[in-house]
């Protein structure tokens, strides 16, 4: 037997693939959306959306109860042998209490928040609860399982020289995972018109400046993306300073924060290093999203939050 699972994430790309998947009507289709916990409600409300007008989707999150555990265990009994003092030891120890929400509970298992040179966040918060929950069980019962994937190559470097169809494993009962790359040449465009093709409404975020919908923010949102979530949406911006003292309490040199430290031109020591990370909190990275090109100088058009600002800001053209 072959299980067609769709995994769906409340974006364009993704809603366009799981409305293509209906079109052609796959056995044994079903659509999973794995809950990071740092979606916006716009996104939740959009998955709901979904689920009541177009097809159900399974929800799936991870779990670090255990890592956190096991975490707080080392702590207890290697750091003191690492030189790590024991203030350091007593304050990330006892931070170490599961949340309940995947992602802060990612980062206090980890120390230290994900960034471009270690996203961890994709694998360890989409892919690793959509494999463990939805894949293996299908593929330790001896049916094979057809993995979509909403990507397209203009998306990025790496996605470009990706195959459309490519074998992933063989189980030892002889199952087979495959992954499946349907829109790989489709345009963001293309997407979009898939929606309309189907009258299904795009997730209202791509009307209000954001780029891509998933975590907000993403660790690689653009700067004018921050800004206006920092605009249209404070209550984010406030969350993220929350977890940032959070997982500055986990991580061994008491400092984490959400973006790391731009890259300096600069010869800076260890200790430098560290101070400068431990500076580059989200709030001030906001204050950087407020400058003009350059970050020196303030733009009034860009800092002044009492002005006014469109309704629609959408990259994509759909304000039009």
């Amino acid at each position: 037997m072959e299980h067609n699972v769709v995994s769906v994430s409340g974006g364009k790309d993704s809603t366009a693939l799981l409305l293509l998947a209906i079109e052609r009507q796959p056995e044994n289709l079903q659509a999973v959306f794995a809950d990071t916990g740092n979606e916006h409600q716009i996104t939740y409300d959009y998955i709901k959306y979904l689920q009541d007008n177009v097809f159900p989707i399974r929800v799936v999150k991870a779990d670090f109860t255990k890592q956190i555990a096991h975490k707080k265990d080392y702590i207890l009994a290697k750091w003191k042998e690492k030189g790590v003092s024991q203030e350091a030891i007593d304050r990330a120890s006892n931070a170490m209490t599961p949340s309940g929400n995947p992602f802060l509970d990612l980062c206090l298992w980890k120390g230290r928040f994900p960034s471009s040179k270690a996203a961890f966040c994709s694998e360890e918060l989409k892919r690793n609860p959509i494999v463990n929950q939805v894949q293996n069980p299908l593929l330790e019962s001896g049916d094979d399982v057809i993995s979509w994937q909403g990507v397209r190559r203009d998306e990025s470097i790496r996605r470009a020289t990706l195959p459309e169809n490519e074998l992933k494993s063989t189980s030892k009962n002889g199952a087979e995972l495959w992954n499946y790359r349907p829109i790989l040449d489709w345009t963001a465009e293309d997407c979009f018109a898939m929606h309309k093709k189907h009258n299904v409404n795009h997730n209202p975020l791509y009307s209000m400046g954001m780029g891509r919908v998933g975590c907000m923010p993403c660790i690689n949102c653009r700067k004018d993306e921050l800004l206006e979530i920092s605009r249209r949406f404070p209550e984010v911006i406030e969350r993220i300073m929350d977890w940032e003292l959070a997982v500055k309490l986990a991580s061994k040199r008491g400092a984490s924060t959400f973006f790391p430290a731009p890259n300096s031109h600069l010869i800076l020591t260890e200790e430098q290093k560290h101070e400068w990370s431990s500076m580059q909190t989200i709030e001030k990275v906001v204050q950087w999203a407020k400058t003009s090109h350059g970050g020196k100088q303030y733009d009034i058009l860009r800092s002044d939050l009492t002005l006014d600002f469109p309704v629609c800001s959408s990259i994509y053209g759909l304000c039009e």
